[in-house]
C-alpha cells in the first residue's frame, strides 16, 4: 500500500510540475491536471521502456557534459514520444520539447530544494 501512496504522491508532483512548465509557457501545454496526471504518466512509461531498451542495447549515456547533453536530447524525444500518444498534451517540435525538459527540471529541482527545506 505504501508503493501506491508513492506511486500517487509521484504522479500529483509531477503533473503540477507539468502543469507550473505549461503556465510559464516553456514549450508544452497540457488541457489541465487530468491531462498532466496522464501525461506524467505517459512520461514515466516512456522513459522506463526507454531505459530499458537502451539496456537491452549496451547503450550507456555517460556523464560529464556530453552526457547531460544526450540525456537532454533522450528526454525531449520521450516528451515527444508522449504527446503524440496523449490528447490535450502538446509539445512545439524537438526546440519546444527541450526547452520544456529544462523547465521540467528547473522545477523539480525548486520543488525538492522547498521540501527538503520543509523536512
Amino acid at each position: 500500500m505504501d508503493s501506491f501512496v508513492s506511486f500517487l504522491f509521484a504522479v500529483v508532483i509531477a503533473a503540477v510540475v507539468l502543469l507550473i512548465v505549461d503556465r510559464l509557457e516553456m514549450g508544452l501545454s497540457v488541457g489541465g491536471f487530468v491531462n498532466a496526471a496522464v501525461a506524467a504518466i505517459a512520461i514515466a512509461v516512456v522513459a522506463s521502456l526507454t531505459g530499458w531498451l537502451l539496456g537491452v542495447l549496451g547503450i550507456t549515456i555517460g556523464g560529464g557534459l556530453l552526457g547531460a547533453i544526450v540525456a537532454l536530447v533522450v528526454a525531449a524525444v520521450i516528451i515527444l514520444v508522449a504527446s503524440r500518444l496523449i490528447p490535450g498534451f502538446e509539445v512545439g517540435g524537438m526546440g519546444g520539447a527541450i526547452v520544456a525538459v529544462i523547465g521540467i527540471a528547473v522545477v523539480t529541482w525548486l520543488i525538492e530544494l522547498l521540501v527538503d527545506a520543509i523536512t
